[in-house]
């Protein structure tokens, strides 16, 4: 086991035994799939703010980060016109955090060393309950949300021409958590006759970035990822789109959720809504985000319904022992991959 992952997995133990005699105390009345650090009492599936007022926090600096599906560097410039709006509407410091990977972002905010940050589909869900995420938008439109779509993409010069053809070949799935690049295809592959783990090895990339050159480079036959992902990497031109042949396109998904730390101040956060919600793209955020100009508000119960249902046909939850399991291979996979 890596030194990052036996760090996070000690501070999620640590903070659940904890946490225990507060809870005893805050007589929590429902808290379903969330961690015993949270509570859910208005049954809106997300953690709600400590009922002690003084355990609200207000911090004078605040931390941001987006999932880190492609490089986080790249973000941290994608995202500088809003963390810039952001300071001046909060009248705060906005930092950048940069994570490399979906466990240190939940981890990052669990911990109470993130405040605010963009999740990825299927860590939305962890986030929310093994972190207290509550989120609350989504990249949109006017009028609807952003979503995408899981593809299947192998090389346009390779014999693959359906998903059964890829029986006994290297398919490089993302990460455990994420939901088009590991979830999904677990659930949906296996009615169109390719069945993760039985009929192929799973390899892990660690990224969507990595799994999409990894198929141009020749080291995957194919690999499950992100539309949005794609697309935005073909548009930046590291990678030419005629290069590479879709044999498999899902259902919309919605894309990366904004979420804000449970124990956030009610007024902070309130401003912080407003903040997002009022937020136009400058025209690089807009074509960075395929039209996007917007945080388009949500409710996690409802639009990640769809997610959470294809995590429970893949015989996948959201809880900690899940994600501890995941996370364990999902480091594993990556430590061979060095070797």
């Amino acid at each position: 086991m890596s030194t990052t992952l036996r760090t996070i997995l000690a501070a999620f133990a640590l903070a659940a035994t904890a946490s225990l005699p507060a809870f005893a105390a805050d007589a929590c009345k429902n808290r379903g799939e969330l961690d015993t650090m949270y509570c859910d009492d208005n049954g809106d599936l997300t953690a709600d703010p400590p009922k002690d007022p003084k355990k609200w926090k207000n911090p004078s600096t605040i931390v941001f980060t987006y999932t880190p599906v492609e490089d986080p560097a790249v973000y941290e410039n994608i995202f500088k016109p809003f963390t810039t709006h952001l300071s001046a509407c909060l009248n705060k410091k906005v930092v950048f955090y940069q994570v490399q990977s979906n466990a240190a972002e939940i981890e990052a905010m669990r911990s109470g060393r993130l405040h605010v940050g963009g999740f990825s589909t299927g860590p939305t869900a962890f986030a929310v309950n093994l972190a207290g995420a509550v989120p609350f938008g989504i990249k949109g439109y006017e009028k609807d949300f952003q979503g995408y779509n899981l593809i299947m993409i192998v090389r346009a010069d390779s014999p693959y021409q359906k998903l059964s053809d890829l029986k006994g070949k290297k398919v490089a799935h993302t990460s455990p958590s994420s939901n088009s690049g590991n979830l999904a295809p677990r659930a949906l592959f296996p009615a169109e006759g390719l069945v993760p783990e039985q009929d192929y090895k799973v390899l892990y990339s660690g990224k969507h970035d990595q799994s999409i050159l990894g198929v141009n480079s020749g080291d995957y036959d194919a690999a499950p990822v992100a539309s949005d992902v794609f697309i935005r990497m073909a548009h930046r031109g590291q990678v030419k789109e005629g290069d590479f042949r879709v044999i498999f396109r899902s259902q919309k998904f919605p894309t990366s959720s904004f979420a804000y730390a449970h124990d956030l101040d009610p007024k902070l956060v309130d401003r912080m809504l407003g903040c997002f919600y009022d937020y136009r793209f400058p025209p690089e955020m807009k074509k960075a985000f395929e039209g996007a100009d917007r945080f388009f508000p949500i409710n996690y119960k409802t639009t990640w319904e769809v997610v959470r249902r294809v995590a429970k046909g893949s015989g996948e939850s959201f809880d900690r022992a899940a994600y501890e399991k995941e996370s364990r291979r999902e480091a594993e996979a990556a430590a061979k991959k060095k070797k």
